[in-house]
């Protein structure tokens, strides 16, 4: 797999920053007994089982890379479970840093570089497609790859095409991901909309107007054109957005 300058700068950024937020954790002197050293594969383990617990259950394959810790770290013994977590507002990707941390007695925090990798079946292009192309199953054919990140940043069914354009101009063998394609605006804004709130029991309708675009399973604001207000909801065909009573 071939990476970019800007994946390359993203690599070292993230090492440094990991480096750089190790050495701001309380430390333990050189003397320190080492039964109160928290071990560093306890905290390796503790990243691991948390982006574990990202992926799909029953899901594709799927490796999990720990970048190990420098042994020489010496941590305090947390007094209660390690914890961890993606950074605020981000996602799990091919690459991400783990925030592992103990909240006491002696609060500390290590930040833990991982890498996803999954080997699924997905969609591969058979040829060079252009920008704004609507893929068919002509277009592609289906392997078995391994592949960088998570099995659902990837199409696997021809199915899934349908709805899409291509967002830039794509060499053949590529194995297509969700980011590739822009979704098909089915809701327009200025459009008349039904507003439909509620269950199988009861149901609520309302005649809106699309404050924006949007393609379909996006949010979406709606005026509601008899209080005037303005709802959020989620667009569930080109004339239905579904809000939460």
């Amino acid at each position: 797999m071939t990476l970019s300058a800007t994946d390359n700068r993203r690599d070292r950024y993230a090492v440094l920053l990991a480096a750089l937020l190790v050495l701001a954790v309380p430390a333990l002197g050189a003397g320190t007994d080492t039964r109160v050293v928290q071990p560093v594969a306890s905290i390796e383990a503790a990243a691991h089982s948390y982006v574990a617990s990202l992926l799909p259950r029953g899901g594709a394959e799927t490796q999990i890379t720990v970048q190990p810790i420098d042994p020489r770290l010496r941590l305090a013994q947390c007094g209660s479970a390690l914890s961890a977590q993606l950074p605020p507002g981000s996602n799990l990707t091919a690459r991400a840093t783990v925030a592992v941390t103990c909240a006491g007695p002696t609060h500390w925090s290590v930040y833990v570089p991982v890498t996803v990798e999954s080997r699924i079946t997905v969609l591969v292009l058979r040829h060079a497609v252009a920008r704004e192309a609507r893929l068919s199953a002509d277009d592609v054919t289906l392997e078995t790859r391994r592949t960088a990140g998570t099995a659902t940043a990837y199409l696997a069914a021809v199915g899934e095409l349908t709805g899409r354009t291509v967002r830039r101009p794509l060499p053949i063998g590529t194995a297509l991901t969700v980011e590739m394609f822009a979704a098909d605006t089915v809701v327009h804004r200025g459009q008349q909309v039904t507003l439909v709130a509620g269950g199988a029991e009861i149901e609520i309708r309302a005649t809106g107007r699309a404050l924006m675009d949007a393609p379909a399973g996006a949010r979406v604001q709606v005026q509601n054109l008899s209080s005037m207000t303005v709802v959020e909801g989620v667009v569930e065909s080109a004339d239905v957005v579904r809000v939460a009573l």
